[in-house]
């Protein structure tokens, strides 16, 4: 959609189709781009390893003779989760010991670490020409850099840089090593034999991937499934004969390593025991209520994984499966739900603008930490601890993912999206991924990334300079210019308030109140009442609030109450010690002097102009005008910010509403309705778009 003139549609049809060649050579720039952001993903995490302080070496001193006799022998000093024990299988330890001699350790540092990150990027390749056919050449071609790169920057791959120099030595490859065995076993081995040995040793390492000789079993590889059993037992049995101290620690003493590497009640333990110790339950009925649900998980998980298998979508079924063992195993660390993020081949949903609720949210939870998700509540608090467990018991017994033979598989229902209107600035050509959608968009969606946007703000706010001594210059740099143009008010309006009670808690209570709940209730109306409306305020919102994280940087300002000898009162958060750069609770949590623009005043202004242009009744227009008057008083009367902060606060709103013109067109978007008595679609005309074309059609 680039053209701008009155009469033209968008430009997706025949003649405003780009070549084929064109198409290659974009395919082919986005491809070398995903791919350089691959590297550059990688290249990061091997110096964020690199760069951990490191310390005694798992297993042991390589420098140091391996006696598997002496007591506690596997269990040694600086392990991954725990300072005391080593939290892999003993046949991990088997295999592992004879690689940290190979090297000096500064040496063997860098090639294990090299060699993580190839396993990481090798499962993402794998994983990639396993998605079921047919696949759009688009996806064929983007989709390995893509899924590579999610993997870099996802929990399971990071979680172990907070562990220390020597717990990533093991660790980063064992999350991945079971997972691309498997992998490798599905895909790339053809024989049933090399391949059940292939899913016995992934089982060897991480005992609860043993489901996967049912999957094999039940999908007709009987013997694949029978030399996966074969080979996990004849490595447990090696371990039991070279390791029997350990061996018997492993399975019996600390129940398959339940106890090792972390208490099984840690936030770390993304399993269904975990969750259940989270909760507070422990005893004989805790395990009773863990093995009920373990069953009844494996039982659910395992007919869906068959069915998806048999339907052709062996990587969907890999990752169910993969997703229920660890779930139900007893200790399921955040850094093997791998599985979760190959979820993502799953198809979910019959109209378009809901395929992509479910592969965001499974990137959401396996790329962001659980309190960027939800907020600091305590209601919360069992789905903020369990995210990564919920997402792996999504796709495992409860996300409908599609069949390939649904009508809706390759052309599900498609989205309708409204003309914009002729505009001033015709030259200026709209981006193509930018039109405005005329449906309500979904509701899950929308929260999700709400919530991450604006945890997203709110860190990068706290994180923006705040120098004092800067941020106390540029305070009297506006007070000056306030005094040559004659707005100085802030201290006679502050010192009048304070001189009356009454009028100090209503300003008290306004500036505290309304500044999150108006906002959010006007964007609720709106995506009940008018969704093509929706979509025009939220961007412009938000694109406000963006520009205004640029203000943050690039000028820090202390705000009246914190400017000192100008003997102002915070009225909000009470006596302040100027002489102490720590200006009580709320240092901690925020940014003081991030006031430069005012989003307290951005935001009513926001407010106001929305329910002014879009309120049917004239009482409503006069409310949502009030509200940026009464607001810009408070911030002043609190003494919070100047009174150019609101003009700021005014500018990035403004730029907000122009850069949604500019990117999408006038809010009234051109919806033709069919003639009376037209059959539908006939005689050139565009179908009717429902009563969300013309709520957005609406002036």
């Amino acid at each position: 959609m680039s053209a701008r003139g009155p009469a033209d549609g968008p430009a997706d049809g025949p003649a405003g189709a780009a070549s084929p060649a064109a198409v290659d050579a974009r395919l082919a720039a986005g491809r070398l781009l995903l791919w350089a952001l691959a590297g550059v993903l990688a290249l990061r995490q091997a110096a964020a390893v690199l760069r951990t302080p490191s310390g005694p070496w798992p297993l042991g001193s390589p420098s140091i003779p391996y006696d598997p006799y002496a007591p506690h022998a596997l269990f040694i000093p600086h392990a991954l989760h725990d300072p005391d024990r080593f939290p892999g299988t003993p046949f991990a330890a088997l295999v592992l010991k004879p690689f940290l001699g190979l090297a000096p350790p500064p040496s063997l540092g860098v090639l294990w670490t090299c060699a993580s990150l190839l396993t990481v990027a090798a499962v993402g390749l794998v994983a990639a020409r396993g998605l079921p056919d047919p696949v759009p050449r688009r996806t064929a071609l983007l989709a390995a850099p893509a899924l590579v790169g999610l993997m870099m920057v996802s929990l399971p791959v990071r979680e172990a840089a907070a562990s220390g120099r020597s717990a990533l030595l093991v660790l980063p490859a064992l999350p991945a090593l079971p997972v691309l065995l498997v992998l490798l076993a599905l895909f790339r081995v053809p024989a049933d034999r090399p391949a059940g040995f292939l899913v016995g040793l992934a089982a060897a390492l991480q005992p609860a991937l043993l489901l996967f000789a049912p999957l094999l079993w039940r999908t007709g590889r009987r013997p694949a499934a029978g030399a996966a059993a074969a080979t996990f037992a004849a490595a447990t049995a090696l371990s039991w004969a070279a390791l029997p101290r350990d061996s018997w620690a492993y399975w019996a003493h600390h129940l398959a390593g339940s106890g090792l590497g972390g208490a099984p009640d840690a936030l770390a333990n993304q399993s269904v025991h975990g969750a259940l110790l989270r909760l507070g339950l422990s005893g004989p009925g805790e395990v009773v209520l863990y093995a009920a649900l373990a069953a009844a998980i494996v039982w659910a998980g395992l007919r869906r994984a068959v069915r998806y298998a048999r339907d052709g979508q062996v990587l969907l079924a890999a990752a169910v499966t993969g997703c229920v063992a660890v779930a139900v195993a007893p200790t399921g660390w955040r850094h093997q739900l791998l599985w979760v993020l190959l979820a993502v081949a799953g198809r979910v949903g019959a109209r378009a603008a809901d395929r992509r609720v479910w592969p965001v949210a499974v990137v959401l939870a396996t790329t962001l930490p659980s309190a960027v998700l939800l907020p600091n509540m305590a209601a919360l608090a069992p789905v903020r601890d369990n995210v990564l467990l919920l997402a792996a018991l999504a796709a495992a017994c409860a996300v409908p993912f599609l069949p390939r033979s649904s009508p809706y598989w390759r052309a599900p229902v498609p989205t309708e999206y409204g003309r914009p209107a002729a505009a001033r600035w015709s030259r200026i050509p709209l981006l193509p991924f930018w039109r405005r959608v005329l449906t309500r968009p979904n509701l899950l969606l929308e929260l999700l990334l709400i919530r991450v946007g604006y945890s997203v703000y709110s860190h990068i706010r706290a994180a923006a300079p705040a120098s004092r001594s800067v941020a106390e210059d540029n305070g009297g740099q506006i007070h000056a210019v306030e005094r040559a143009l004659g707005i100085d008010i802030e201290h006679a309006v502050n010192h009048a308030v304070v001189a009356t009670p009454w009028l100090e808690g209503f300003f008290n209570f306004y500036y505290t109140s309304f500044h999150f709940v108006v906002p959010l209730s006007i964007l609720g109306v709106l995506y009940w009442r008018r969704p093509g409306d929706y979509r025009w305020a939220r961007a412009s919102l938000g694109l406000a609030t963006v520009l205004a994280l640029a203000g943050f940087w690039l000028y820090p300002l202390a705000p009246p109450r914190l400017m000192p000898g100008m003997g102002f009162v915070d009225t909000v958060h009470g006596p302040q010690d100027l002489a102490n750069p720590q200006y009580g609770a709320m240092t901690a949590i925020s940014n003081q002097y991030a006031a430069m623009p005012s989003l307290h005043f951005g935001w009513s202004l926001w407010c106001g102009i929305v329910v002014v242009v879009l309120a049917p009744r004239a009482w409503q227009k006069l409310l949502g005008a009030l509200h940026p008057l009464i607001t810009v008083c408070a911030i002043v009367a609190t003494a919070n910010h100047w009174v150019l902060d609101a003009v700021g606060g005014a500018a990035v709103v403004g730029a907000g509403f122009g850069l949604v013109h500019v990117l999408s067109g006038p809010r009234r978007l051109r919806v033709r309705l069919p003639a009376q008595g037209a059959p539908p679609g006939g005689g050139g005309a565009e179908p009717a778009a429902g009563a969300g074309a013309r709520a957005a059609a609406r002036p």
